[in-house]
């Protein structure tokens, strides 16, 4: 059946839409939605209007199918649209498939300047940043579109300010996380990372502790002790020395490093962590699992928050990804698990 045409909804501009190029169906907005909010599922028929103060438009045609975000927000879509619309639209992807967020108006403080503007809705919302649920769906928004290559035109905003179009470019979401119920001991992990970036090491703290500083002067409050409390408090320190170097206590999170000269470093981060609701509905997760965090850091961290980075900057990661990507697959057969990309969405170990 073909799919109803978005120049056929009016007030377009009153409403967050998101843009994607041919080839992405409802059923990859589907997944990608119950990532982020689980219980999203698509309502037949259409969603009753949004609360007060919420945008949609005013004619929504009978036939698009809408997908329940939230208590509050729905995404009405697909709707088909062709080059000569996107250019009318601002929009930089040339004719596809569109949706449309019915989402309340909540905003809050402008942004701070100079804050990182990754996703650049400081540029979209300089007066007031969205805040709560506005907020929630927006950033999903924009994360899908960094994730399959699409575009996010927001809604107009007062005193008659004009959509702003926002374009992540999917080459920015470098990271990316395996979860898995398995633990690496640091040697372990040390050899995983190693198949990948040879020149990696363990970045542990080191034992710089000399004993405790002379004290400055008596402390209020003391008493000086007997000869026996002496002994006693000597004898429970040299038993617990004792039981820590006999059992010591299991390694929480460690990490570890490679050091890619001008391109900064790739880490590789273990932890036990919440893991997200993709992930928490397994079987084996539900009490948690471990987090491998494998992390790009370039020379300059600041541009990482930067919508539009230097040309050094994408030429290095650029370099930087396939390395990320290499750690990565080496972990997950190692550990098994799922993996997760920057944006908190399931990728698939083949797609590595």
């Amino acid at each position: 059946m073909a799919l109803p045409r978005l120049d056929d909804v009016a007030d377009l501009d009153q409403v967050h839409l998101l843009a994607l190029p041919s080839g992405h169906g409802p059923e990859a907005v589907e997944i990608l939605a119950t990532s982020r909010f689980p219980r999203a599922a698509w309502e037949t028929p259409p969603a009753a209007p949004p609360a007060v103060g919420a945008r949609m438009p005013r004619a929504t045609p009978a036939h698009s199918r809408v997908l329940r975000l939230s208590r509050l927000s729905t995404l009405a879509g697909p709707y088909a649209f062709d080059r000569g619309l996107a250019t009318e639209l601002g929009l930089p992807v040339p004719g596809g498939t569109a949706y449309l967020l019915h989402a309340p108006v909540e905003r809050g403080a402008p942004p701070f300047p100079g804050a990182g503007d990754r996703d650049g809705l400081a540029r979209a919302f300089p007066d007031g940043l969205p805040v709560r649920d506005e907020l929630r769906v927006l950033e999903w928004l924009v994360a899908v579109a960094r994730r399959l290559a699409g575009a996010v035109r927001t809604a107009a905003g007062p005193g008659g300010r004009e959509p702003v179009v926002l374009a992540p470019d999917p080459a920015a979401a470098v990271d990316l996380t395996v979860w898995s119920q398995y633990w690496l001991e640091p040697d372990a992990a040390l050899s995983v990372m190693r198949l990948a970036l040879p020149r990696a090491y363990l970045n542990l703290p080191k034992a710089t502790w000399q004993g405790p500083a002379e004290p400055a002067g008596a402390v209020p409050g003391t008493e000086p002790l007997t000869e026996d409390q002496r002994h006693y408090l000597h004898a429970e320190a040299d038993a617990y020395d004792a039981q820590m170097l006999a059992e010591p206590p299991p390694m929480q999170t460690y990490g570890l490093l490679a050091d890619l000269d001008l391109d900064g470093f790739v880490a590789l981060e273990i932890g036990p962590e919440d893991p997200p609701p993709v992930v928490a509905g397994l079987p084996w997760a539900a009490d948690g699992a471990v987090a491998y965090r494998v992390r790009w850091e370039p020379v300059d961290e600041t541009e990482l928050e930067m919508e539009r980075p230097s040309f050094a900057h994408r030429v290095a990661r650029g370099r930087a990804a396939p390395l990320v990507v290499a750690v990565a697959r080496a972990v997950h057969g190692k550990v098994g698990g799922e993996v997760t990309d920057a944006m908190g969405f399931v990728v698939h170990p083949a797609d590595l």
